[in-house]
């Protein structure tokens, strides 16, 4: 399959200089040659049955820290609430 590396770079608005459109081509066309000989995804490729996977269980956990105690570590505080810079006008 033949791809025309300057012409992507155009409609990209890519800057790229000639002496490496050849390389890039050769690249690209690598890549989609690669992906072309990737298997179809179908529902028979499942999971190895004689090693499944244990997940474990997610747990929340609640009031690890109290609330001072994280506050004890900003820079400032006000109101119980974190002061940050002012980012927008």
């Amino acid at each position: 399959m033949k791809i025309d590396i300057a012409h992507i770079a155009k409609l990209s608005r890519l800057r790229i200089e000639p002496e490496k459109l050849e390389k890039f081509e050769t690249d690209m066309e690598a890549i989609v040659n690669m992906v072309d000989r990737l298997p179809d995804v179908t529902d028979e490729l499942t999971l190895d049955q004689d090693h499944p996977m244990h997940l474990r269980e997610d747990v929340a956990v609640e009031h690890k820290f109290r609330r001072d105690e994280m506050l004890s570590n900003a820079p400032e505080v006000q109101s119980g609430c974190l002061v940050v810079p002012k980012t927008v006008e």
